[in-house]
């Protein structure tokens, strides 16, 4: 595997951290500036709706410009966009400074999974994704629970500061350790590349990568508040859970890589249908401390084990348009990461309190696994027409179908 594509896990660390940073600061983020918690958490959603914006804007945006100074330039502004959290005066600024912080993520997300995936072969797709999405999962063991302590012990602003210090990092990495890539010998004809829209199944993809990432956020976000309040720790214990959920985010992500390439399709059933499984008993046994630790835990294998296959079968589908593929994969996560929180705070603000947002987030995972059974009939229907049609005259295929499960 390329040293670079190390560095750019590095480098996603940095922003993997302050994604999913606010979910052990949201209850002092909405002291401090005088909001409810589910307000604070749209915050949350803000990051995600400018990841959603800033993936396909930046991609198409950046077209002509070299890799790596796409991503030099994305990472420092991401870095700047920090500082302004740290040193926002009110609600309104942090909120802007999050979504522009979201959009340099969302397009060095992009660019990034792009030029890590032109340096590989096609059959270690998944491996090199799980590589950067092994930085996320780092981000949740280390970088998550670490904000979360700063946060309560030298105020949440310390995190944001923290984050803008792990950016400038990433960025002397990027610089120093990412070649030069070429841009391609003939420029990408986007209007053909928006010809894969036309494709059901990129849509069921994006559909089910939405819906798993929405159904574990949804509850993720609110994981603070859930501990303290509903299942009665200190607050002293939230980034230590979040470091087990971190931990456990790894360990899927090592074992989803590894196995992704060969069984996609089984990888992701057995893991959304596992994070059905665990939001469900979450929802069910959240007054339990003991219980609400170890479901913590076991979602963040569920959720992360799945992350290769879901990536790896969106560029598969949109193999055929490079600029877009990484643009409209971190899209469909971030569409996940802004409605989860947001139904998650719908459904606290009904009155049905913290432990709702498991059965909530149960329903969207549940939804996504009806989703990838649909695209896998469709798959394996395809594949069948596409060998009897290639069959010679007169002959007919044996066992024309080999699913990937």
């Amino acid at each position: 595997m390329p040293l670079s594509v190390y560095v750019l896990g590095l480098a996603v660390f940095a922003l993997g951290t302050s994604e999913f940073m606010l979910s052990g600061l949201l209850p002092p983020i909405a002291e401090d500036m005088g909001v409810s918690i589910p307000r604070a958490g749209l915050l949350i959603s803000a990051f995600a709706i400018g990841m959603v914006i800033g993936a396909p804007l930046l991609a198409v945006a950046t077209l002509r410009l070299p890799r790596r100074t796409t991503l030099v330039t994305l990472i420092l502004v991401f870095g700047l966009g920090q500082i302004a959290g740290a040193l926002a005066p009110n609600y309104a600024v942090l909120f802007a400074s999050r979504i522009a912080s979201a959009l340099a993520c969302a397009g060095f997300w992009a660019v990034g999974a792009a030029v890590a995936v032109a340096m590989v072969p096609v059959n270690a797709r998944a491996r090199a994704l799980a590589i950067m999405i092994g930085g996320l999962s780092i981000a949740n063991v280390l970088g998550v629970p670490a904000g979360a302590f700063l946060g309560e012990h030298f105020g949440w602003r310390s995190a944001f500061w923290a984050v803008a210090v792990a950016s400038a990092i990433a960025l002397v990495g990027v610089v120093t350790l990412v070649p030069a890539i070429p841009l391609p010998a003939e420029r990408p004809r986007l209007a053909r590349e928006a010809l894969i829209y036309r494709d059901r199944q990129v849509w069921l993809s994006i559909a089910v990568v939405a819906l798993a990432a929405g159904g574990v956020f949804c509850a993720f976000s609110y994981l603070a508040p859930l501990l303290t309040d509903v299942a009665g720790l200190d607050d002293g214990w939230v980034p230590t859970v979040l470091a087990l959920f971190g931990i456990g985010a790894l360990i899927g992500t090592a074992v989803g890589g590894r196995v992704a390439d060969a069984h996609l399709f089984g990888v992701l059933l057995s893991g959304i249908t596992a994070s059905t499984v665990f939001l469900v008993a979450l929802a069910l046994l959240a007054q339990y401390a003991v219980a609400a630790v170890l479901l913590s835990f076991l979602l963040g294998v569920s959720c992360f084990y799945t992350a290769p296959a879901l990536n790896a079968r969106l560029f598969n589908v949109a193999g055929a348009a490079p600029t877009l593929a990484g643009a409209t994969t971190t899209a469909a996560f971030n569409l996940g990461n802004t409605g989860g929180p947001w139904i998650g705070g719908v459904v606290i603000d009904a009155g049905h309190g913290f432990a709702a947002t498991a059965w909530a987030g149960g329903a969207i995972t549940a939804a996504a696994l009806a989703t990838t059974a649909v695209s896998l009939r469709l798959h394996r229907r395809t594949r069948a027409s596409r060998l009897v049609a290639r069959a010679p005259v007169g002959e007919t295929a044996v066992n024309p179908v080999r699913t990937d499960v």
